[in-house]
């Protein structure tokens, strides 16, 4: 993980459960006689984000109702923190606090909103399809005074209309984009996550996630070059558009559909959690 995430190092149970003593009903103990939780229970895996969001953000009141995503924390911030450094190298970069962020598919959790303003105190829109994930999204930001903007998206196959307001200016839009091409698709995921962490099959991912969180038609790969496309109209009111990318495979592609639309410069920047590798890419016009 990134040198500034303080989730390098693992959890301190002990910690956590002092200052959210509802997370030492979930504590399990591993073969190796480690604490830990059940990752396959999913109220154990909000109840840890609830005791994480409190112990390290100083985030009171938040939850993920069914059937919305519930993201792993030390992931999310991980984006938060290379994104951060990405912004730091950049000529007319000059201070944190006056950096303003869209998040587009921000979900219930609003969490990398949550995260940029706790680690950085940027300022943030988050937008969604889902009118009952910008509700929820409003909530935890007035329970803990954060300030945060959610707008609602009604139109499914835009990404920045409707969301960026004339003459409004953005230092970055970042995005988690649907992985899988199909229901199908998702649903295989689902198992195989399960079968690693179980050894069994199950209908619902340990974290949670509906269709629009999981799946679009054309995966990442076409939601990508969508909002590459559509980015474009927004080239004055945005120094850099950037989105997770899970699929290396993906990465060539990409580029070369940035390139032909005419995108000045384009940047992927590495990251790593644990074994997993992962990456985002960013570009301006």
């Amino acid at each position: 993980m990134h040198t500034r995430n303080i989730h390098r190092q693992g959890y301190d149970f002990k910690q956590l459960v002092s200052v959210y003593p509802a997370l030492s009903n979930h504590i399990v103990i591993t073969q190796r006689g480690q604490q830990s939780i059940d990752f396959s229970n999913q109220t154990a895996v909000i109840t840890l984000n609830q005791a994480l969001l409190k112990l390290h953000y100083g985030i009171d009141f938040w939850t993920v109702p069914s059937p919305f995503l519930c993201p792993p924390i030390p992931g999310r911030v991980d984006y938060i923190h290379h994104l951060a450094e990405f912004l730091e190298t950049q000529p007319d970069f000059s201070s944190h606090e006056k950096v303003k962020g869209l998040d587009i598919g921000t979900g219930a959790s609003a969490i990398y909103p949550i995260l940029g303003l706790k680690c950085y105190n940027w300022q943030f829109v988050g937008s969604d399809i889902n009118k009952e994930a910008i509700k929820l999204a409003k909530q935890w930001s007035e329970f803990n005074n954060l300030g945060l903007k959610f707008r609602h998206q009604p139109n499914s196959e835009m990404m920045f209309d409707n969301i960026i307001k004339p003459g409004e200016q953005f230092s970055f839009t970042m995005c988690n984009p649907p992985f899988h091409a199909s229901a199908q698709e998702a649903q295989a995921g689902t198992e195989r996550k399960w079968r690693n962490l179980k050894g069994k099959t199950q209908s619902n991912l340990n974290f949670g996630g509906h269709a629009p969180e999981l799946w679009c038609e054309g995966g990442e790969l076409k939601f990508i070059k969508n909002m590459i496309t559509q980015s474009q109209q927004y080239s004055e009111q945005v120094n850099w558009f950037t989105s997770l990318v899970s699929k290396s495979d993906n990465l060539k592609s990409l580029e070369k559909h940035a390139k032909e639309l005419g995108v000045a410069k384009w940047k992927v920047v590495a990251m790593e959690q644990g074994n997993k590798q992962s990456r985002f890419v960013a570009w301006n016009w």
